[in-house]
């Protein structure tokens, strides 16, 4: 039972503030999200696209098992498989097996992905300013960083939990 079920039959309400708090959230992360995919859209790529790119991109030799990746861009391996064969299909990343697991496979970002992630990534990280960053101020930034750190490290220790 998580810890949202009760057997109280009263459920605990958000506040005013807490709801307008959690739909401003929601609201701004969809369009947010919306907005930044749609940027990348000129350049060929999706924001799934671009997230597996920079995945691979900050890897010494830009290569990361496929069940890494899964796990760093928070996809199931199945909805991964097909995404990275959408991006072979690109030519911005190749498939190689893992010489000492037979049942592994590495994502390998190529040529042609490292120079499509050099060429798009100044835009994307000016649209990430223009959208978000430049919308607030210092105090804001770390604020929201403060908010949310508590939030990721809970939902990552469920994630750790659910899995073993």
């Amino acid at each position: 039972m998580s810890t949202a079920e009760s057997d109280d039959p009263s459920p605990n309400w958000l506040s005013g503030a807490e709801q307008r708090a959690w739909r401003a959230h929601l609201a701004a992360n969809k369009l947010l999200l919306h907005r930044l995919d749609r940027d990348l859209q000129e350049w060929g790529l999706s924001l799934n696209d671009y997230e597996i790119l920079v995945n691979l991109s900050e890897t010494p030799d830009h290569r990361m098992r496929m069940s890494d990746l899964a796990e760093a861009t928070i996809q199931s391996r199945s909805r991964l498989s097909h995404q990275i064969a959408r991006m072979e299909a690109a030519r911005l990343v190749a498939r190689e097996s893992c010489a000492d697991d037979r049942r592994g496979t590495f994502a390998v970002l190529t040529d042609h992905g490292w120079e499509t992630m050099q060429r798009v990534a100044p835009s994307h990280v000016a649209n990430v300013r223009y959208h978000f960053i430049d919308r607030l101020n210092p105090k804001l930034i770390e604020a929201l960083e403060s908010a949310y750190s508590p939030v990721v490290d809970h939902l990552m220790r469920l994630r750790t939990e659910e899995r073993a």
